[in-house]
């Protein structure tokens, strides 16, 4: 993927309707200014939708934001369902690892798109960054159970580090600019995960 709008139009499902295309269209702007800097009339106008017809489906920002991250948890729901066409979970894992090289240009210019979500939300007073911290809380939920059906004991600790990488690296990688940190996390991490018994 060469650029964030394609990065974002390839995670997230194909917009359907007009109510879809402005969720799509907050997740890109939150995601690419933040969701303080992004006003319903940028929303709209990335999903080709009058500005009158956001309040038809969203009442308030913050209903907007919910719908956003619930979008966000579907996406990461499904990749990881995805990776359940490997046979083992050590397979399953290294494959979750290798995700960290798709997302390596948009990382470089944005950071995680969950991860930043989480952060700027958790800054507010109003309950969304506990909402948005599911969508941390799912990987590392699934990251354990694979890590148990490994054998480990220490799964959730595991799992817990695993996670942390992940977002480590993709705020290194925004934070210096620099794509190729993430093929090395990905390497590195394929390792460790080898080096697991």
């Amino acid at each position: 993927m060469t650029d964030s709008t394609t990065d974002m139009e390839a995670t997230l499902a194909p917009p359907r309707d007009k109510r879809d295309r402005l969720v799509e269209g907050a997740s890109r702007a939150f995601y690419e200014q933040g969701v303080e800097h992004t006003t319903l009339a940028d929303v709209a106008r990335l999903a080709d939708v009058p500005l009158g017809n956001v309040y038809y489906y969203f009442k308030t920002k913050d209903e907007l934001v919910e719908a956003v991250i619930a979008a966000h948890a579907k996406l990461v729901t499904s990749t990881l369902a995805g990776l359940e066409r490997h046979r083992t979970p050590r397979e399953r894992l290294k494959a979750f690892a290798r995700l960290l090289r798709s997302q390596a240009d948009a990382a470089a210019s944005y950071g995680c798109p969950q991860g930043t979500l989480c952060s700027e939300l958790d800054k507010r007073q109003d309950g969304l960054g506990r909402e948005a911290a599911e969508l941390v809380r799912i990987p590392i939920d699934w990251a354990e159970q694979q890590f148990r059906a490994m054998g480990r004991r220490d799964a959730r600790d595991l799992a817990v580090a695993l996670i942390a990488s992940h977002q480590g690296i993709s705020l290194l990688t925004n934070a210096l600019r620099t794509p190729e940190l993430m093929a090395r996390e990905t390497r590195r991490l394929e390792r460790w995960i080898d080096s697991l018994e």
